[in-house]
């Protein structure tokens, strides 16, 4: 049951972090080379990369993110992981909240920069522009500090369960049978 636990609550971590950095990268160098772009430049490469982000590699860590960290915690729901399930429920809890911010927010921006049409027809870029590009970097921000304390609080159920799981071994309560296989 260890290695399992273990298993979903690296997935949650990982995902985690995979999404905190790469809104991390969104917040640092995208959107601030493409505030230096024309309005054209701007709306077109948001929307080619609004198109091609949905893809199964994000979505597996996008969704990995709530997904992976539920499962983490319904795997730790026993008393003698409950310091673990604290620190797994917060990152979720964070989680939750920064999809949240995603999906009600950042992909209606999306939506709508989309709506617009190719950038080549639209008659007033800047009105275009100035309806998406500052809501949205300050929402990618936000979930981005969300996914990183998510991220944090998830590698804290890592280190618990890895103090946990030593207090046991070293008292004699681990699985006799995995004691054995682990004696030299």
């Amino acid at each position: 049951m260890f290695a399992l636990r273990m298993a979903a609550l690296v997935a949650a971590a990982l995902s985690t972090g995979l999404i905190a950095g790469l809104f991390y990268g969104y917040a640092n160098s995208v959107m601030p080379a493409l505030n230096r772009a024309d309005d054209r430049t701007m709306i077109d490469v948001m929307q080619k990369i609004n198109v091609v982000i949905i893809n199964p590699v994000f979505m597996i860590g996008f969704m990995g993110t709530v997904g992976f960290s539920i499962l983490a915690a319904a795997l730790h729901l026993g008393k003698d992981v409950r310091a673990t399930l604290v620190w797994i429920v917060i990152g979720l809890v964070l989680n939750v909240i920064a999809f949240g911010v995603t999906s009600g927010l950042n992909v209606p921006l999306n939506d709508q920069l989309m709506a617009a049409g190719d950038p080549a027809s639209i008659g007033d870029l800047a009105a275009v522009r100035a309806q998406f590009e500052s809501s949205w970097v300050a929402w990618n921000i936000v979930r981005a500090v969300l996914h990183t304390l998510a991220f944090l609080a998830l590698l804290g159920a890592l280190f618990v369960a890895g103090l946990q799981h030593g207090k046991a071994e070293a008292s004699g309560t681990y699985s006799i049978g995995i004691s054995r296989q682990m004696s030299y």
